[in-house]
């Protein structure tokens, strides 16, 4: 069994191979982070642990990362990597948003996309786009961030239905936390009022539920209050809500 993780080197990416390999999994880890990486694969003893220093804020590293792999027969595709940019739409810079949405979105999709191709020749095979709760609404002073786990979360539910339509043994599934106690508001330059999840639960719980064919995984039962009562809200008071949360959150200087 081999599974392939993106933005392994720290967070829930990081747990998520710790997990693996404790499950016998051999792992492909995916980063920026060449230390970082090369620390973990230190640390996983008992499996075989490949490192692969990429950046996917650039487009063609997605593709050079498939070509690189796509005769390695991936069993478990993981698409973690992402990051947030915290202003309001007309100050976050252009560059910051187009390296956010190769990130989030042309990289979440054209790995989807490759992978899963492979997966359903051989009807086997299981991937986790890791979303979140931002990915139910719009999100003023996050508007980039919100619009991108908006998309990984639509596609992952289409790809989904499809896969079921087909009676496909082929597994895909979204992870939608709230806030997780990651390096993410340090990227994003925000501290969140609420206190984030435990990245090892969250991971763990991910994977399980993935592993149960779960379209939608929302770990934590006050997440899952959130999702449900957000149904009871008009999509314009919604807005209005989230925009003074995050008016409330201090930025880090």
């Amino acid at each position: 069994m081999k599974a392939l993780i993106t933005g392994a080197s720290s967070g829930i990416g990081r747990e998520m191979a710790r997990y693996l390999a404790e499950q016998g999994w051999d792992l492909i880890v995916a980063a920026r982070s060449t230390d970082r990486l090369n620390a973990l694969k230190e640390e996983l003893s008992g499996v075989n642990v490949r490192v692969i220093t990429i950046d996917l804020s650039r487009e063609q590293d997605a593709y050079d990362l498939y070509e690189h792999l796509q005769n390695e027969n991936i069993d478990f595709l993981i698409n973690n990597a992402g990051f947030g940019a915290y202003g309001t739409f007309d100050e976050v810079p252009l560059e910051t948003e187009m390296a956010l949405i190769h990130t989030n979105v042309c990289a979440v999709h054209i790995l989807t996309k490759l992978f899963l191709g492979d997966m359903l020749k051989r009807d086997s095979g299981m991937i986790l786009n890791v979303g979140s709760m931002a990915g139910f609404s719009a999100g003023p002073k996050l508007s980039s961030y919100y619009a991108s786990k908006n998309y990984v979360v639509r596609l992952t539910e289409a790809i989904h239905e499809e896969l079921r339509r087909k009676d496909s043994k082929v597994k895909i599934s979204a992870l939608c936390p709230g806030p997780v106690s990651t390096n993410f508001d340090n990227v994003a330059k925000v501290r969140f009022s609420v206190k984030g999840l435990d990245p090892k639960f969250v991971a763990r719980y991910a994977i399980d539920k993935t592993m149960q064919g779960k379209m939608i995984i929302i770990p934590g039962g006050l997440m899952k209050a959130a999702k449900f009562f957000s149904h009871f809200c008009s999509e314009k008071l919604l807005t209005k809500i989230i925009f003074n949360a995050q008016t409330r959150k201090q930025l880090q200087r």
